[in-house]
């Protein structure tokens, strides 16, 4: 009786203690990832006030409707596509860049190695003050430098015109994500056997064939991985356009994200900030899937 009590407690704890191990952590998840997400899509289709907690309206599909006849949605989700796309694939090749002078041998390689980081590392709030400074209509060196090749006539304010405010704020934040790419780019590098390169150097391969051949092909599913992670976290993160421009001149920088924040901060209309923010994430769920079902078909992850 004593021995199968005994199996029975140490099965009970084999198969169910794990678990109750786990479920801080469980519980921690849920607080923090699905009740915000199930809070959303709950607000979604109501209009709310925080203002007026008690006074929440069902509104159905309302939201979503008012959504496509949103004249400020179509802008906001051209300027998205812009921005995700543009800043992640020059993010992608300044990383590759780099990466490709990283990999060399030169002397104090481990010192720039570390200070490459930089600007990954530094806060965002000083990223764009500092960025701010430097794109200065009156003052900033960036105008002062171009001018003094040439480039242009006289001072212009990147970040007060229509045509210069996003691709500015753009241009900042290539700059502060190029480590990401070029560490994470490195590291698969550095996993490469020398063996490879010894042996296509002694068959006579030039640098540009070496890479084509070798590097390329053994980085391609970390540039494929990495660069879903970038598209993800720059579709989705504002802070450098909200501090730099709020979405302006106009709503020539307004994005997304930062469409949403707008509506829900200044204007107060959750419901509506909800719907946006489901439907973009909705967006990203569908673009992600898609290009992981043709990484699948392709054969470049498992």
């Amino acid at each position: 009786m004593l021995l199968e009590k005994s199996n029975l407690i140490y099965k009970w704890e084999k198969r169910v203690f794990p678990f109750l191990l786990l479920l801080p952590a469980l519980i921690l998840i849920l607080g923090i990832v699905a009740y915000p997400v199930f809070r959303a899509i709950w607000l979604s289709f109501h209009s709310y006030n925080p203002l007026k907690p008690f006074i929440v309206e069902y509104v159905g599909f309302d939201n979503y409707v008012k959504i496509f006849r949103d004249q400020l949605f179509i802008t906001a989700l051209k300027n998205s596509l812009i921005w995700t796309i543009g800043v992640v694939f020059f993010q992608f090749l300044g990383g590759l860049f780099g990466a490709l002078i990283l990999k060399q041998n030169f002397k104090g390689r481990s010192i720039v190695r570390g200070l490459s980081l930089i600007p990954w590392v530094t806060p965002s709030i000083l990223i764009a003050i500092m960025w701010i400074w430097m794109l200065d209509g009156n003052y900033g060196i960036i105008n002062d430098v171009l001018l003094k090749l040439g480039i242009i006539s006289k001072y212009i304010p990147w970040l007060a015109q229509k045509n210069t405010a996003l691709p500015s704020v753009m241009i900042a934040d290539i700059w502060r994500g190029i480590p990401f790419f070029a560490v994470m780019l490195l590291a698969a590098m550095d996993a490469i056997p020398e063996e490879l390169y010894e042996a296509a150097k002694i068959d006579g391969a030039s640098s540009f064939k070496i890479f084509t051949n070798i590097t390329w092909p053994l980085i391609l599913p970390t540039v494929l991985i990495t660069t879903m992670l970038r598209i993800i976290w720059t579709a989705n993160h504002m802070d450098l356009i909200l501090i730099m421009t709020d979405g302006g001149p106009g709503s020539s920088s307004l994005i997304l994200p930062l469409m949403s924040y707008h509506i829900a901060y200044k204007q107060l209309n959750f419901g509506y900030a909800s719907a946006i923010a489901i439907l973009q994430g909705i967006f990203l769920i569908v673009i992600i899937s898609f290009y992981l079902r043709l990484l699948r078909k392709g054969g470049s992850i498992y």
